[in-house]
């Protein structure tokens, strides 16, 4: 970046802190906090102002009192900034609260501003369309997961019992979701190789070895609920979710190359990812043939059944035989159920245990790297 350009970044940033020296503490604002913002999203490329990010996690840590000062200060710095650095900045300020796991959060639900359709307003955008991209895809991500965060917190407020596997499974979706909303942020452009980047990058980075973590945990448990005379709609859902979770491993591979060859240093250490056996896909195919099988064969059973039953009160016409005595009418010789053998109706059609959906996993699902200071405390 140019000289003037970081002179003219420095003074929008001490004009900024100048107005705010007027305000008076209420309800919708806290200069101290409002300060700390503006430090930890200043103009500056070249660093992260760590203390004052600090000091906004305390903030929020410490009571529910402080959500509205944060949305109402953040939505004011952001929703009047056209620069990249501010963007970016405001984006891993939001990302480190939204780590701080404070059950308040749940209020925000969706990030109090909009980056969808961010361009940079002070250099031409054909150097600045990367890192447009990148802003718009972080705070996809961002959004969706303060969503997802959001719902999980008050789910654990109404939950009285363990969930179903449908709703297991349906966890397990958003979750696939938010990781490959994780893996379309990535430096396009030949000219981001800046501090600022590759420091949003270790965070992004670590953020998919905890979601990709959950996901890999996730599905080893949800497949052992699975059992061979699961219903056929949770057999074809958890198929689809294994599918989709080593798809997304292929992905991950791909990804950690990529960052690895631009820089990311948390990319270096790549643990082993957790890859999900061929025979464990086929189990569950087999399991949900078993389950087609074995409708068709009680469909067939059930007519059988149904043609029996109409055998049993199916009655001749009634004639009336003439004698020399008296008349005799065939119903009265009719015969009862009773005098029938019962057939067996209760058949079990069990799947054969060894084709039980199994995850082999060598190797831990849930990585512990230290969070970068950004987004630890």
């Amino acid at each position: 970046m140019k000289l003037w350009k970081r002179a003219s970044g420095a003074l929008k940033d001490r004009k900024s802190l100048f107005s705010i020296s007027f305000s008076r503490k209420t309800s919708f604002r806290n200069p101290d906090l409002d300060s700390a913002i503006i430090h930890a999203t200043s103009h500056d490329d070249l660093s992260v102002d760590y203390h004052n990010a600090h000091r906004v996690y305390k903030w929020v840590r410490s009571s529910p009192a402080n959500l509205k000062p944060l949305v109402h200060a953040l939505s004011s710095r952001v929703n009047r900034t056209r620069s990249w650095i501010v963007a970016v900045k405001a984006l891993m300020l939001v990302h480190g609260v939204l780590c701080c796991k404070v059950t308040s959060l749940q209020e925000i639900r969706r990030l109090p501003f909009d980056l969808s359709d961010f361009s940079d307003g002070h250099s031409r955008p054909s150097k600045t369309w990367g890192f447009n991209a990148f802003i718009r895809a972080y705070f996809s991500f961002l959004d969706q997961y303060a969503f997802f965060f959001s719902e999980q917190i008050r789910g654990r407020g109404k939950k009285t019992q363990d969930d179903s596997v449908e709703q297991e499974l349906e966890r397990i979706q958003k979750l696939q979701s938010l990781l490959h909303m994780l893996l379309q942020i990535r430096p396009m452009a030949e000219n981001m190789k800046k501090t600022l980047i590759l420091e949003a990058m270790d965070c992004v980075v670590l953020e998919i070895f905890d979601v990709y973590g959950r996901i890999c945990s996730a599905i080893a448990k949800l497949l052992i609920k699975i059992q061979p005379d699961a219903e056929k709609a949770e057999a074809v859902m958890a198929l689809k979710v294994v599918k989709k979770a080593t798809s997304q491993g292929e992905d991950l591979a791909l990804y950690f190359e990529f960052c690895k060859e631009f820089g990311v240093s948390n990319a270096h250490d790549i643990p082993k990812f957790v890859r999900i056996p061929e025979e464990d896909i086929e189990a569950i195919e087999k399991a949900i043939n078993g389950v087609e099988e074995k409708e068709e064969t009680k469909d067939e059973q059930e007519e059988v059944e149904e043609e029996k039953s109409i055998i049993l009160v199916e009655r001749p016409e009634f004639k009336t035989i003439i004698t020399d005595k008296w008349e005799v009418f065939e119903d009265d010789l009719c015969f009862t159920c009773k005098d029938i053998k019962e057939t067996d109706q209760h058949r079990e059609y069990n799947v054969d245990p060894s084709l039980l959906p199994l995850i082999v996993i060598d190797e831990p699902v849930y990585f512990t790297h230290t969070l970068p200071d950004l987004i630890t405390f």
